[in-house]
């Protein structure tokens, strides 16, 4: 059986998730990672994309915005700006919002790119978990 970390994730309007875990992935600016318990402490910058909890042959997966995650040996923390299960995500609002993204990209007229680059992520993650249903 494989050791267990405790897994926590929260949000500034709620406890997400607090319950241990076989292993957490997600990405981070500096690529994507996966964690299993013993880990060595790191602390990472969240990427949006998919955040997938395993739990023995349970997997769970979510939309992840932006944070912090701290890792421990035995321990996890995510720190979100937004976290969604695919059952909460709008799929039809979040397409909009990725063609709205595209559109300021393409026309670059006095936009702040960074802005417009991470809703265009944060709406492609919402679109690929809301698939997950």
């Amino acid at each position: 059986m494989a050791e267990k970390f405790k897994l926590t994730i929260v949000t500034p309007d709620r406890e997400f998730f607090s319950e241990d875990a076989d292993m957490v992935e997600f990405n981070t600016t500096e690529g994507e990672i996966g964690v299993y318990a013993g880990h060595a402490p790191l602390t990472v910058i969240v990427k949006p994309g998919i955040l997938t909890i395993t739990q023995g042959d349970t997997v769970k997966n979510a939309a992840l915005h932006a944070g912090f995650v701290q890792i421990l040996p035995e321990e996890v923390t995510i720190l979100a700006e937004i976290v969604e299960w695919p059952g909460e995500i709008d799929e039809a609002r979040a397409v909009s919002a990725k063609e709205r993204a595209e559109k300021r990209l393409s026309e670059k007229n006095g936009i702040d790119v960074a802005r417009a680059e991470a809703a265009l992520m944060r709406s492609i993650a919402r679109i690929n978990a809301a698939k997950l249903k």
